[in-house]
């Protein structure tokens, strides 16, 4: 499994040239008027992995697949979008196909780019985003406790619902008791519970240091991921071939692209972790949550290898690439062999044995 990432903010504030940064491609339209984007743009990225590069040279593996990320370029929401305002609650469905969502907020001053409220207020913005967020949740929410009444949820359903309707109605942030309660409210299209990362663009000129803009949203959200990017010059270097790019992030200080830095944060906000298989025919990426039992990662490749699951035998990666193969591991008292139980770990070198 790779995530999901919708881009989200109000019209004319670089989601449509994020996402052609992102995904290095120009299928989402960029221009300087509203509701550019009408359906969705969506992009599938490989999540490029210097372990996965040497494990696949180490073992002279035919074919190297990297894990993916996918992001969804959604219009832009307006304030009254939960009520049809602007394109309305068309694209609010849109986010609830998503595992994250990426706020993008505009922190620059610009003449040639209209904003939609006609000032650059990037807290306003985000407040405009999350009100119509939570109205959308608490129609939702309402429309299921009319169902209520025939009988379609359990007491239990209801008094959750009711809770959370409580929280939502006082401005609140959605309280969650356990990952049964979480699973619920996701099957129901809620909104807000799903994990978010605040992106500031700025321009290039205060990209280093930041401006006020992005000051004021690290010290009004303090417990949120923030990434501060230029998406104009993410656009640039996208565009540029792999000895090129690096060139230019070095003359500009720029340690790690955009992209690396959603990825990063987007495993980290998710819980995720990358392990490996690797061979003579592929090396391959694979990413499960976190605290995954080894019979579960095992289905991820195969859904029968799970119900047949015996053991896995497992290197780190630092290992492999010391010692040069698994054999070698072997050798070196460095494979493990383990069973059901075992929770997989980040940069894991998996051989499962299952049952024919």
């Amino acid at each position: 499994m790779g995530f999901k990432c919708g881009i989200v903010g109000l019209p004319n504030v670089g989601k449509s040239t994020l996402f052609n940064a992102l995904t290095a491609s120009k299928n989402a339209e960029a221009a300087n008027f509203p509701f550019c984007t009408i359906d969705p743009n969506i992009g599938i990225v490989d999540v490029v992995d210097d372990r996965l590069d040497k494990l696949a040279k180490l073992s002279k593996s035919k074919k190297k697949i990297y894990t993916n990320i996918t992001f969804v370029d959604i219009a832009g929401l307006v304030k009254g979008a939960s009520k049809g305002e602007g394109l309305g609650n068309k694209f609010l469905s849109h986010i609830r196909e998503v595992d994250a969502i990426i706020h993008l907020v505009r922190c620059f001053e610009s003449d040639k780019i209209t904003h939609v409220n006609s000032k650059i207020n990037p807290i306003e913005d985000l407040e405009t985003i999350q009100t119509e967020i939570i109205l959308s949740d608490i129609d939702v929410i309402q429309k299921k406790l009319e169902k209520s009444k025939k009988k379609l949820l359990s007491e239990k359903e209801i008094k959750t619902l009711e809770e959370k309707l409580s929280q939502l109605n006082q401005e609140n942030d959605i309280q969650i008791k356990d990952e049964k309660e979480n699973k619920f409210l996701s099957s129901i299209g809620l909104l807000s519970i799903k994990p978010k990362i605040i992106v500031c663009n700025i321009d290039d000129k205060n990209l280093a240091k930041g401006n006020s803009f992005t000051q004021s949203i690290k010290s009004k959200y303090t417990n949120e991921k923030i990434v501060t990017i230029c998406a104009d010059i993410e656009d640039q270097i996208m565009g540029l071939d792999k000895n090129e790019r690096e060139s230019f992030m070095r003359e500009i200080g720029l340690n790690k692209t955009g992209l690396n830095l959603l990825i990063k944060e987007g495993y980290d906000l998710l819980g995720l972790n990358t392990f490996f298989t690797s061979g003579p025919e592929e090396s391959r990426a694979w990413t499960v949550k976190r605290n995954t039992p080894a019979p579960k990662a095992a289905s991820v490749i195969h859904t029968d290898f799970e119900k047949n699951f015996i053991r896995a035998e497992t290197v780190t990666c630092e290992d492999f690439i010391k010692f040069g193969s698994a054999e070698k591991c072997k050798e070196k008292g460095k494979l493990r062999i383990e069973g059901k139980d075992y929770l997989v770990k980040d940069g894991d070198v998996l051989y499962f044995r299952v049952n024919p």
